[in-house]
């Protein structure tokens, strides 16, 4: 076993020239349950077994049997710069239930196949290989009940964090070219997003060149196809179909100490730009790192975000 190293990304992952890898951060599942503080239901479900995509779905309290109103859908696709994570870490576990519960929304969690073993596009085509399975649904006849009888495809929203906002937004661009009529997109949330580029911009120039360097690496790491930073899907500002964006509105959340926060400002300039006809706001959180709400979401700043987001939804 050779301790000699292949990729040093810490504190996310290492890959070792004998071919091991090694996650930095625990992600050790937990089972779906009822959360006793919030009384939220989630259950998991396999999705395709070859490739093997499975999603966690969250059920909130007033969602009970005897029912009949139908929920907004929220998608969500978890961060973790597209190689760590997944929907069943108590991360996004206790992250899901607190979303479900203050929104009164249904949820489908993605967990996608992660890098290096398994390189992008493999998280955008696992991605909407869930979406299509959550359109089966749009006649009330789905395999799953929870959707048939709870969720209003009319009312379907997309969310994501750091690399999981870059997935909701390349879904978007994928809703709008392909146009599903299973169900409608009414809005996409991105917190953080995970964009990039050749050319620095903002507070980018005042990183150091090694810093945005490690950051290029990890997209090639990730995507070892990808024609660099100006790629269209790391740097949206350098896509020709921006304006196809398959929704009305976006909320774009950065933070003020975030080395990505540029980008999401700078997103939403050029989706205004586009010629898109949708709707762009941006909210930015005071003295606050990147996914500062998954490390503590009872913290204020977590909080006011959480609201703004429920706000957005409804």
């Amino acid at each position: 076993m050779s301790d000699e190293l292949a990729h040093d990304f810490y504190p996310i992952i290492k890959v070792y020239k004998d071919g091991r890898i090694e996650r930095l951060w625990d992600t050790s599942p937990v089972p779906a349950t009822i959360d006793p503080q919030t009384g939220v239901q989630s259950k998991d479900v396999v999705i395709s077994t070859i490739p093997l995509i499975s999603a966690r779905l969250y059920l909130p309290k007033s969602a009970t049997p005897e029912s009949t109103c139908k929920l907004p859908l929220l998608i969500y696709f978890h961060g973790g710069g597209f190689c760590i994570e997944s929907a069943f870490s108590p991360t996004y576990h206790n992250y899901l239930n607190s979303f479900v519960s203050d929104a009164n929304v249904v949820a489908v969690s993605v967990d996608y196949r992660l890098a290096p073993e398994h390189p992008l596009p493999a998280a955008y085509e696992d991605s909407w290989a869930v979406l299509k399975w959550v359109e089966s649904h749009f006649a009330g006849t789905g395999p799953e009940e929870w959707l048939n009888k709870h969720a209003d495809l009319n009312r379907v929203f997309f969310a994501g964090d750091s690399a999981g906002a870059n997935i909701a937004h390349h879904m978007g661009l994928r809703v709008g070219s392909e146009k599903p009529v299973g169900f409608m997109l009414n809005g996409i949330v991105l917190v953080h997003p995970y964009f990039g580029g050749e050319e620095p911009i903002g507070g980018e120039l005042a990183l150091a060149e090694n810093t945005r360097k490690r950051l290029a690496d990890l997209w090639r790491f990730c995507y070892p196809l990808t024609s660099g930073t100006d790629d269209p899907f790391l740097n949206p500002g350098k896509d020709p179909k921006l304006a196809e964006l398959g929704c009305e509105k976006v909320l774009v959340c950065v933070a003020e100490k975030d080395s990505l926060k540029d980008r999401g400002w700078y997103y939403s300039e050029v989706l205004k730009k586009s010629g898109w006809n949708g709707v762009v706001e941006v909210m930015e959180a005071k003295e606050e790192d990147h996914v500062f709400h998954l490390i503590d979401n009872s913290c204020d700043n977590a909080r006011t975000m959480l609201k703004k987001v429920v706000s957005f939804m409804n």
